[in-house]
């Protein structure tokens, strides 16, 4: 299915390019450290503009501009970062995003067990293989910051080295909290054993019973809401995936409350039962990429208000792209023929000069609401024919020959297994086109 949307959503034409680019003061103040991923412009007037990062920003200032305060939606469309490409794993400066998002005021973590629950589901059905949800808490993480010693207006700035966890050891992570972002070794040491947390609903419960986490009001209400989010992910059935996990940051700056991030994995997913001395999954397993991330944002609608007035908000962004590229790898690595087209049958002809016959028998077919397709020559060869429907993976096969136009039939060939049957042109009403 997302192969067949990769192939419809092609490119966008010049009339739909404004809505890529944006006043670059929206952007402004939005995404930390990773702003200077952001494409900056200039219009012929001299107008600072910007590509767009992502949906979330553009969906919050529309929320604002259109004074909405209640709304559950899904968006599929193009975004632009100055990242370093990586063909391979579906990493590109120039991509699709889907994102869904659920705003309004609702009782807590309702909303955002929906949000996981939508993932687990996407990524189940896609089958890509064992998968693994992390979620964690920006109030947990700022709580965590607080009692470690970490200075108020370092928070940000540490949050976004911690993000980098999933690709860096944490030697090199502490290296750059101590030797770039000027912290403490005490307060590093300290981070660095919380952050090797990983478990379920169990760890949320030992945190707020921690010494020190339990000193911070704010990390504590991230802590009873993790718990509340757990007994939800249990009723959605889902909590066999997901995991809590101190390590997972997101360095994007208007997350205010969970955080989630999902990812697949090489030998399996992590169990949530944890390690007695540190909380951490008895098995290993290894992280092959994002696919998705999310969180909760109640703040960034406030920032297009002229009045301040803030619309909570929570959502999850899947990268289109990644999944093709995981997609398209399974399919190569199996020599599994990947459909990208949904053609149903392949009208062909085994003699020459029946162009016409070809061209009345497809318009039948399209009259009928069957899609189908016939090859653009006049006299084409039949194994031309077939081949062209195996590359693409068209099903079926509609032939005429002079015996089949003289029997009133038409030969169906299945491509796969190459059956082929006699069958009677039936019409009903012009509408329909019966294959009995």
């Amino acid at each position: 299915k997302l192969l067949q949307l990769k192939a419809q959503l092609g490119g966008d034409d010049g009339k739909h390019q404004f809505v890529l680019k944006t006043a670059k003061e929206t952007l402004t103040g939005k995404y930390g450290e990773d702003s200077k991923l952001i494409y900056d412009l200039k219009d012929q007037g001299g107008e600072l503009l910007s590509l767009r990062y992502d949906l979330t920003v553009p969906f919050a200032r529309y929320l604002a501009m259109n004074k909405i305060t209640n709304i559950k939606r899904y968006h599929i469309a193009k975004v632009y970062r100055r990242d370093n490409p990586a063909m391979t794993r579906g990493r590109y400066r120039e991509f699709y995003q889907c994102d869904f998002d659920i705003a309004g005021q609702y009782d807590a973590m309702i909303p955002d067990a929906e949000c996981l629950k939508i993932v687990h589901e996407i990524l189940s059905e896609l089958d890509l293989g064992d998968f693994r949800i992390k979620v964690n808490d920006r109030r947990i993480l700022d709580g965590m910051f607080a009692v470690c010693g970490v200075p108020d207006d370092k928070f940000r700035t540490i949050c976004s080295t911690v993000d980098k966890l999933d690709k860096l050891p944490w030697e090199e992570v502490k290296k750059e909290m101590v030797n770039e972002k000027g912290l403490s070794e005490e307060a590093a040491d300290q981070i660095g054993e919380y952050v090797s947390m990983q478990g379920g609903m169990d760890l949320a419960e030992r945190l707020l019973q921690d010494q020190k986490m339990s000193q911070s009001k704010q990390a504590c209400a991230g802590l009873s809401d993790i718990k509340l989010l757990f007994s939800y992910l249990q009723l959605f059935q889902v909590t066999d995936k997901v995991v809590f996990d101190l390590s997972l940051a997101r360095g994007l700056d208007y997350y205010t409350g969970i955080i989630y991030e999902a990812v697949l994995t090489q030998a399996g997913v992590a169990p949530v039962t944890t390690d007695a001395q540190n909380g951490a999954p008895s098995e290993e397993s290894v992280s092959v990429g994002s696919v998705a991330g999310g969180g909760r944002y109640d703040g960034l609608v406030g920032m297009f208000d002229p009045k301040g007035r803030k619309v909570p908000c929570v959502g999850v962004s899947i990268g289109i792209e990644r999944v093709f590229s995981i997609m398209e790898q399974k399919a190569e690595a199996s020599a599994e023929k990947v459909r990208t087209t949904e053609v149903q049958v392949m009208v062909a002809s085994a003699q020459k000069n029946l162009l016409e016959e070809k061209l009345k028998l497809i318009t039948e077919l399209w009259n009928a609401g069957i899609k189908a397709e016939v090859m653009y020559k006049k006299n084409p060869k039949l194994l031309s024919q077939l081949q062209h429907c195996e590359e693409s993976g068209i099903p079926l096969v509609a032939i005429l020959g002079e015996q089949e136009l003289k029997d009133g039939v038409v030969k169906l060939r299945v491509v796969a297994t190459r059956e082929e049957d006699d069958l009677r042109r039936t019409f009903q009403d012009n509408r329909y086109w019966t294959l009995v």
